[in-house]
């Protein structure tokens, strides 16, 4: 086996990047991007791109061509040429970044051959998510200014729109960041698991995806210039109780009935792991309910030591309470009697993005109220299957609920390794913003894998036969390598504080499975379940876990760090 396969799971090579700095400023070139803009020793902006996606909110990746390159003490200029083809036809963009040491300029101008469709075409530039709570002067087209500042719990919706120019102060600088040729606006991507805020042209509530006929031309720009100030260090999440009252949560594996009936047969495969709990994803969409339930039913009688979580994803085409009393009636004909029953409404699989039409569904408060009729002899959840933004956009009732749940995937926008490590970084603010929405309710969080099981964003997850690395995917190569289970520790390392009830970090079979590396890693932190958290932190590219008398260290870099292997991780008694 290669060393590329034992990381990764694939052989497309690992996505190079150059240092670059001219005076105080650096930054690294990347795939014709800029990333970890720093002024000294202080990273002001996370990244600069010129991004374009297609229907499914896939990103495009470019043909790049370096046309000219000047690098001086004073200056550094690089002009380089982009091609992004779609359905046939092609977008040519020539970028040119011009570096100074007290400014950093990059502009685009771009043409389309044959009419191109994209859901969005131009520069994203992405604000560290340690920016949360500090202050920013949004500046608008006309002129007129507004001082805010960023939000510190997750907002669901833009912060700021309709920018010309934003200005925030952190880390004792003041940073401008000024955009030319289109209407910009800020999300709040922490939520999707990125750690920034990004700031991105063609607002939202117009259509997409749209056309770029043929022969249209667009020209942006973006530029970034700084100053010192006095200011106060970023606000950033609130410290977790680390008393020891927090406890690790319980682990659960997500099982479909198809995997229910295999594992009928082959319980070995899950009693090595030995988690707590089975999440059974029961898909009204998909029919045969009958079927479905009696895999769970058969799957409850051979594991009888196991808890059987009910994942509910109900079509209601009849009103909430005659469709929960039927598939109660089904799942009391098959012997299925979960240990607790989430019910999701199917259509809350889609993202409802702003500016958008929110799907035909019962409200909330009239499923969970038929939810408490039909379930009274179970503990109770609400919320999402998918991702956070989706449960903090459409929140769930509390007042009949025992616990609310949400899903995690680091490769919405970015699927480079940098990026997915990176996204450890937001799990504090997501899991701080959950526990604000939903008070005291128990928190479930999961599944939690690099690749999707469903995509909110678009008709289909990404197909990726070439095993490489790229966004929205169902099947990401790096899930069953050692990559994979530093990720799922790393995970584990930034969730531990928050009082998670129980997490769900895989599927049982499949490209989402428990397998190779994954597998030992999962079996390892399975045995922490319900032991005090004692520490857990990530910093400087490693991670480390204190549970009870264990601690787990865990090196998220490519590179031999602190005794450990590239994505290597070692567990030992604390001493």
């Amino acid at each position: 086996m290669s060393d590329a396969i034992a990381l990764y799971g694939t052989e497309a090579p690992v996505a190079a990047g150059e240092r670059l700095a001219v005076g105080p400023l650096s930054f690294t070139l990347e795939q014709g991007g800029l990333r970890h803009i720093r002024v000294g020793a202080v990273e002001i902006i996370r990244g600069v791109g010129f991004l374009v996606r297609d229907r499914d909110w896939g990103t495009l990746a470019p043909d790049l061509e370096l046309v000219e390159r000047t690098v001086s003490s004073d200056r550094i200029g690089l002009h380089l040429r982009a091609g992004y083809r779609n359905a046939g036809a092609l977008l040519s963009v020539d970028l040119r970044i011009d570096a100074r040491p007290e400014a950093l300029a990059v502009r685009a101008l771009g043409r389309a051959t044959g009419d191109f469709e994209t859901n969005r075409a131009g520069f994203t530039v992405l604000h560290p998510a340690d920016c949360a709570g500090c202050p920013v002067r949004i500046t608008h087209p006309g002129g007129t200014a507004k001082d805010t500042a960023f939000p510190t719990l997750i907002d669901p919706w833009q912060p700021f729109m309709d920018i010309a120019a934003m200005a925030h102060r952190a880390n004792g600088l003041e940073v401008v960041c000024a955009f030319d040729g289109d209407t910009f606006e800020t999300e709040d991507q922490r939520q999707w698991g990125d750690a920034s805020f990004k700031t991105y042209n063609r607002p939202l509530a117009k259509p997409w995806p749209y056309l770029l006929r043929d022969g249209a031309a667009l020209e942006q720009s973006v530029t970034l210039s700084w100053r010192p100030v006095e200011a106060a260090r970023p606000a950033s999440p609130a410290a977790e109780d680390e008393s020891g009252l927090v406890r690790f949560p319980q682990t659960a594996i997500l099982v479909s009935a198809g995997d229910a009936r295999r594992l009928v047969d082959a319980p070995q495969d899950i009693r090595d792991v030995a988690p707590q709990r089975l999440l059974c994803t029961l898909d009204e969409t998909r029919g045969d309910i009958e079927g479905q339930c009696a895999a769970f039913g058969a799957l409850q009688r051979r594991l009888p030591d196991l808890a059987l979580d009910l994942e509910a994803v109900c079509a209601f085409d009849l009103a909430p309470l005659p469709a929960l009393r039927a598939l109660r009636d089904r799942m009391d004909a098959a012997g299925f009697r979960p240990a607790s029953v989430l019910v999701c409404p199917s259509v809350d699989r889609q993202s409802t993005p702003p500016g958008s039409a929110w799907p035909a569904c019962p409200p909330l408060e009239e499923v969970h109220a038929a939810s408490a009729e039909v379930f009274p002899d179970m503990p109770r959840g609400g919320g999402m299957v998918t991702f956070f933004p989706e449960l903090n956009r459409k929140r769930p009732p509390l007042t009949t609920l025992d616990f609310v749940s949400h899903g995690l995937c680091p490769i919405v926008h970015a699927a480079d390794d940098l990026s997915v490590m990176e996204s450890l970084e937001a799990v504090p603010h997501i899991t701080r913003s959950a526990r604000a929405l939903i008070g005291d309710r128990a928190y479930r969080l999961g599944p939690g894998t690099i690749a999707m099981r469903h995509n909110p964003y678009g008709a289909r997850t990404i197909p990726n036969p070439g095993r490489d690395r790229i966004c929205m995917t169902d099947d990401d190569p790096r899930h069953g390598a050692a990559f994979g289970a530093a990720y799922a520790i790393g995970l584990a390392c930034a969730l531990a504080p928050a009082a998670i009830a129980v997490w769900t970090p895989a599927e049982l079979y499949g490209p989402r499975g428990l397998t190779g590396p994954l597998r030992t890693a999962v079996t390892a932190l399975a045995r922490l379940a319900d032991q005090p958290v004692v520490s857990a932190r990530i910093e400087g590219g490693l991670g480390s876990l204190r549970v009870g008398q264990t601690e787990i260290r865990v090196n998220l870099t490519a590179q031999p760090r602190a005794g450990l292997p590239p994505y290597g991780w070692a567990a030992r008694p604390a001493g």
